[in-house]
């Protein structure tokens, strides 16, 4: 069989993506493309602003305050990263107290949003819900922890859509013995959207591991990516006009990357408003156009689980094991 160009480029990705050892190492940017110049200036790297985190999870710019909020799901904490303050704890329990950790793997806060009045939005992992947190008052409110009268497994990542539906993914990775977990009520690991008016759908419960999601700029796509180590994948599905998810396929295989010894595996991802994909792959961050055609990878020898922009569209920060990346953006080119 001919191979067609998308596969030559991510064959030729998973080549640069393994990593000369699994230890960390200082983050590089890997510029595939010469189209990435445009949306980061030639000689750019990332920088590290934070470290000392268990693991890295969730990064959110909140643009009213100036700052980034991220999660730290097995120590239970969200902290905030202010440019000439550092690090400080936010919410403490971040999750859910009092767990027992021969059950729960994971009893802190995930995924992180915000809604349209700048409320946080929280992927439960451990309270096994979807919670909303006014950061003025820190006052919680759970606005969903079940789907057909069952407790949802572990919620992992969220999507806010602009008619205020959140897109939400709900792995069993909370859970200490997953699928096999006593604590497992829900029959699936699914793809779900809480609507605005409180109703629930389940979108899709046929992926193993569904892990990070994101809709396009148009909202016309919606993005899965799926964190099984034996088929590792980036999934894309058609949504029309009212909401309707259909056409699902894989956008992006990455068991060569895996293979070729990338540390991670498809995890959360952010859509920039032209489009371009930043996803966690194997091997680290990928920049990639909708067609999954690479434009670069930022790597550091560890995996990177998820991403945000913020600073006005001036910055990508990035929650990458035990620490945060930022890296610069062009200004003017609008994350």
């Amino acid at each position: 069989m001919t191979p067609t160009r998308r596969s030559v480029l991510v064959a030729g990705l998973a080549l640069v993506a393994a990593p000369g050892a699994a230890a960390e190492t200082a983050p590089r940017l890997r510029r595939l493309s010469p189209r990435l110049d445009r949306m980061i200036a030639p000689g750019t790297e990332p920088e590290v602003i934070a470290t000392g985190i268990r693991w890295a999870e969730g990064p959110v710019w909140v643009p009213r305050g100036g700052y980034l909020l991220f999660s730290d799901p097995p120590a239970n904490i969200v902290r905030r990263w202010q440019r000439g303050r550092g690090v400080s704890v936010v919410l403490n329990p971040s999750g859910a107290g009092g767990t027992d950790p021969r059950l729960v793997r994971e009893p802190g806060a995930n995924g992180l949003a915000l809604d349209a009045r700048g409320a946080l939005l929280i992927a439960n992992s451990g309270g096994r819900s979807i919670d909303r947190v006014d950061l003025a008052s820190g006052r919680r409110t759970v606005l969903v922890d079940r789907y057909g009268g069952k407790r949802f497994n572990s919620p992992n990542d969220l999507h806010v859509a602009r008619d205020g539906a959140i897109w939400f993914t709900d792995p069993p990775y909370g859970f200490q013995d997953g699928d096999t977990s006593s604590l497992k009520e829900q029959p699936v690991n699914g793809v779900y959207r809480r609507r605005a008016d409180g109703r629930i759908d389940l979108i899709d419960g046929t992926l193993t591991r569904p892990n990070g999601v994101a809709l396009s700029p148009d909202e016309r796509r919606l993005y899965v990516s799926v964190s099984d180590s034996a088929a590792p994948r980036i999934m894309v599905y058609d949504v029309d006009p009212r909401g309707q998810v259909s056409g699902r396929r894989v956008l992006l295989d990455a068991r060569t990357m895996a293979a070729a010894g990338g540390a991670g595996l498809p995890d959360g991802m952010k859509v920039a408003r032209d489009g371009t994909l930043v996803c966690s792959v194997p091997g680290g961050m990928m920049l990639m156009t909708p067609e999954a055609e690479p434009l670069g990878l930022i790597e550091q020898g560890a995996p990177i689980a998820n991403c945000a922009f913020g600073e006005g569209g001036r910055a990508l920060f990035m929650a990458a094991n035990d620490r945060i990346l930022r890296l610069a953006l062009r200004p003017g080119w609008q994350g």
